[in-house]
């Protein structure tokens, strides 16, 4: 029997295995009725092989595994048969769900990786997931009271309920993050074309570091604006590492945004949203125009063009780890699906770049 060829998958798998050592989060519990689960650590390697080869589903995955005796032996299987049935799969994907672990295991590689390095450019985006659920229809009947219309009468006081984000400047991060909402529902963003995209599923909020390595992730539902995630999001970055720029498109243009940015020690440089004055926005195209002719730059404009770090981590995340094919459903199973992804990604790049 011919040995099988160590391939360049192959090779990428055992340098991400190595580096993520995610055997070491998975801790067995020990069941006192019932069958004890087993090859919790086994099945944990397989799913970083799955979003190492971009496998759709967990049944090509065992397929993957009974006929590559590497790959196996890899995940720590030696026979064909040793390998568990699908349903093994599923359970110990919701226990991981439950617990965390994978979220753990990449805040802990970088916070190994990067914490006492100094990074530059801090690029903040969002993604939209695709999800295979029945969106969550909003009951707004009886919630809110309906505002009235027109000026207010003389004497009245009309009290303006604050928003999210202004909400978000008296919270703690785990106070943010469990106010933001999860449920799948329908989101509508504009393109890079102009037009306007709609889709059933979630946000996935990405921060990335210098060399398309994600930092921090939060997922939300679709309709969540992305400045409602900046400051929740800034402050899981800031604990991971130490950062001097931070990079947002013109959505994330807020007072607020800016100003939480200048506390944490940061120059937040974000492109500036017109909000639908057209004086303004010609204003801001002429000046545009002017530099052109003179061929100038700013040094916020040179800074900003390093943004593309983030929409390469998206685009890397869906192409090529997982980011397209979520068959799972619920909040906690569709976030560790795309964390396997994300892991993976920043190995891959922390491998090329800092290790």
């Amino acid at each position: 029997m011919e040995e099988e060829p160590m391939t360049e998958k192959l090779k990428q798998m055992v340098t991400t295995l190595e580096l993520i050592r995610i055997e070491d989060m998975v801790k067995v519990p020990e069941y006192w009725h019932g069958q004890s689960p087993k090859k919790r650590k086994q099945i944990a390697r397989a799913f970083i092989g799955k979003a190492v080869y971009n496998m759709n589903t967990t049944r090509e995955l065992i397929d993957r595994l009974k006929i590559s005796p590497a790959l196996r032996r890899i995940c720590g299987w030696e026979k064909a048969c040793d390998i568990p049935h699908e349903s093994s799969f599923s359970r110990a994907f919701k226990e991981f769900s439950e617990s965390g672990i994978i979220q753990k295991a990449h805040e802990n590689i970088i916070k190994d990786h990067l914490g006492g390095k100094i990074i530059g450019h801090i690029s903040r985006d969002s993604t939209s997931i695709d999800a295979r659920e029945k969106p969550v229809r909003k009951n707004t009947k009886g919630l809110k009271p309906k505002k009235k219309r027109g000026r207010p009468k003389k004497g009245e006081i009309r009290i303006k309920e604050p928003t999210r984000l202004e909400r978000q400047q008296s919270m703690g991060t785990k106070e943010m993050l469990e106010d933001l909402p999860k449920a799948c529902d329908v989101g509508t963003k504009m393109n890079s074309k102009g037009y306007k995209k709609s889709w059933v599923g979630y946000k996935l909020h990405i921060d990335a570091a210098d060399g398309h390595i994600p930092v921090s992730c939060v997922l939300t539902s679709a309709s969540v604006h992305d400045s409602q995630v900046a400051l929740p999001l800034a402050e899981l970055t800031n604990q991971r590492t130490t950062s001097l720029y931070d990079l947002m498109d013109s959505a994330y243009d807020s007072p607020i945004i800016k100003e939480h940015s200048r506390s944490l020690g940061h120059v937040p440089i974000i492109d500036i949203n017109s909000r639908g004055n057209k004086k303004r926005k010609q204003e801001l195209k002429k000046e545009t125009q002017r530099f052109d002719v003179i061929n100038f730059k700013t040094p916020e404009d040179v800074r900003y063009n390093e943004r593309s770090n983030v929409e390469r981590v998206n685009g890397r995340l869906k192409d090529e780890f997982g980011g397209k094919t979520v068959r799972v459903r619920g909040y906690a199973k569709v976030m560790t699906h795309l964390m396997f992804g994300i892991i993976v990604l920043t190995a891959d790049q922390l491998i090329r770049f800092v290790t």
